[in-house]
């Protein structure tokens, strides 16, 4: 026995060829001479690479404890040696590894022959000399194969489509470290083996039960709106109603990643975010312009209260509130004393004017057809826009609302410019639809002209003290045009009743009379006083059509004028 084994050993030293189940980076060489080996390497090298393994997903390819398993396994990654920086010489691999398999002594060579024969693989060492590494190639490659290896965690998620709604169960994702996976290339054994197991980290998913979706889409359907913030556009949210319980048992019984579909009743959205895209805030829905007057701390005070109203977007059925988007009136924010109506009487007020923005929104609104939520007409007709067409604001007191009734995002635009304030609202007008605005006035009521003595004034002295409006009640009407200008629908508004305020003259005490001169002559004929002159009645203030709704009562604050 020891005579055969020695002689298979010297066979198995002295044959030119590899013996059986040899493999050299993977190609299996078995019964080829060095130099026959040698040539399939060369044509062979271009598509060898690297094979990494996930640990996580071992148990499914192959027995980790078994290194050898290894070429049975589908690598996860395969990294092309080209890839990584790797230069092998093939003629000196295969010398090296023919000089490793027939050099040992002739027992061992019988033994490990005869194992070969048995089907054990065998891949033989390389040598240090045998190949080269390029680093900078080598971190490159190991950065791509990380990201390869890696995938973010998939919550559990949802699609609503005709008639179902699509749940996909969660599943967490796995991380690969870019950096200990270089360190693992590097201290490979480049002359043994080209396989490499790599461990991934989890990351979790987050779950969601079948309740939550439910409570999610089946709330109120959504258009497609519109972000300032981010200047993006809002997907649509559609309206689904389907049976929990089935929903969840089929998200339980569902592999991670895995959907899942259940029946449910669709309810969809008037405007999707597709549809929305070509063309938001496409029209100008209705425009205002108004003449500021005033002192230049009441134009400065329109000014400011318009830019702050600028730029501001509403999505459907959101309501705008002029009080919450300008703000408190202060003087730390701008704001100057400036002629306003307190209580019935013209005082200097923080923030004075800023009603005439107010107002010119309101008339915007108006002939954009946007529903009015909240309106109180001033308490005297203001001089700077059409009757019935303003709107009071005061800080703590009225407040000028209205709503976004249409299927889009609306945006209102401001401008300040060449002693004008001027309003528009950009949205989307599908039906072309416009809307105009017509007053009628129901009554008049003249001021009339009242005096006060006031004992600190000169004899004969007068002084307008309060300045008189004309009060009048208004009406105002809706009319509706469609696309080629014929009238639809004309409704009513609102109603505004403006108070009257009568002319207040302060005068000083009456001049003492003249002493008269004795007549001398046959008789004394007594000089009668001349009359008082009546004095004409100040001429109505001229009334501008215009648009109401609620009138304040005589006592609260009127706000900036």
């Amino acid at each position: 026995m020891l005579a055969a084994d020695l002689g298979l050993g010297w066979y198995a030293n002295s044959t030119p060829k590899f013996w059986p189940n040899t493999h050299i980076i993977g190609q299996d060489v078995s019964g080829l001479t060095a130099e026959e080996a040698t040539v399939k390497l060369e044509a062979a090298l271009p598509d060898i690479g690297l094979f990494i393994y996930d640990m996580q997903e071992e148990d499914r390819f192959f027995d980790a404890s078994m290194a050898s398993d290894l070429s049975d396994a589908p690598p996860h990654v395969i990294i092309p040696l080209s890839e990584l920086g790797v230069k092998i010489d093939p003629a000196a691999v295969t010398q090296a590894a023919y000089k490793t398999q027939h050099s040992g002594s002739l027992l061992s060579a019988g033994k490990e022959y005869l194992s070969m024969h048995r089907g054990r693989r065998f891949i033989n060492y390389t040598g240090a000399s045998t190949y080269e590494l390029d680093e900078k190639a080598m971190a490159e490659a190991a950065e791509k194969a990380a990201q390869a290896l890696s995938y973010p965690a998939q919550d559990t998620s949802y699609t609503v489509e005709d008639g179902a709604i699509r749940l996909t169960a969660a599943m967490d994702g796995r991380q690969v470290d870019t950096h200990a996976l270089l360190e693992e290339i590097k201290n490979l054994s480049w002359h043994y083996d080209l396989s490499l197991k790599v461990s991934c980290s989890a990351v979790p998913a987050k779950t969601r039960t079948a309740q939550e979706i439910y409570d999610e889409v089946s709330s109120e359907v959504r258009n497609a709106g519109y972000d300032a913030a981010t200047q993006s556009i809002i997907p649509e949210q559609v309206g689904a109603d389907f049976d929990v319980a089935a929903a969840q048992a089929a998200l339980d019984a569902a592999q991670p990643g895995e959907t899942v579909e259940v029946p449910a009743t669709i309810e969809y959205p008037s405007v999707t975010a597709e549809e929305l895209k070509a063309v938001l805030f496409r029209d100008v829905l209705g425009e205002a312009r108004t003449k500021v007057g005033g002192t230049a701390a009441r134009k400065s005070n329109v000014s400011l209260s318009a830019a702050s109203i600028n730029g501001y977007v509403m999505n459907t059925g959101d309501i705008f509130s002029y009080n919450d988007t300008v703000g408190q009136r202060t003087a730390a924010r701008g704001y100057k004393p400036a002629p306003a109506y307190v209580k019935g009487e013209t005082v200097d007020e923080i923030g004075g004017g800023i009603c005439q923005t107010s107002s010119t929104l309101y008339l915007a609104c108006l002939r954009s057809n946007l529903e009015i939520t909240e309106r109180y007409a001033h308490r005297y007709i203001p001089a700077y826009i059409s009757a019935g067409m303003d709107a009071t604001v005061s800080w703590g007191g009225p407040d000028y609302k209205f709503t976004n009734n249409t299927d889009y995002p609306i945006k209102i635009e401001t401008e300040y410019s060449g002693g004008y304030v001027t309003v528009r609202v950009l949205g989307t007008n599908v039906t072309g639809i416009t809307a105009r605005m017509t007053n009628e006035r129901l009554s008049t009521t003249n001021f009339e002209v009242v005096y006060e003595d006031d004992p600190t004034l000169a004899p004969g002295q007068e002084t307008v003290k309060t300045t008189p409006y004309t009060g009048s009640k208004w009406r105002t009407y809706r009319h509706l045009y469609d696309k080629d200008g014929k009238l639809i629908s004309s409704t009513y508004e609102a109603t505004s009743d403006y108070k009257v305020r009568n002319k207040v003259i302060v005068k000083g005490p009456a001049k003492a009379a003249e002493p008269s001169t004795p007549v001398i002559g046959p008789g004394e004929i007594p000089v009668t006083p001349e009359e008082p002159a009546v004095l004409p009645a100040e001429p109505p203030v001229e009334e501008t059509p215009g648009t109401p709704i609620v009138v304040l009562p005589d006592d609260f604050l009127d706000g900036a004028a």
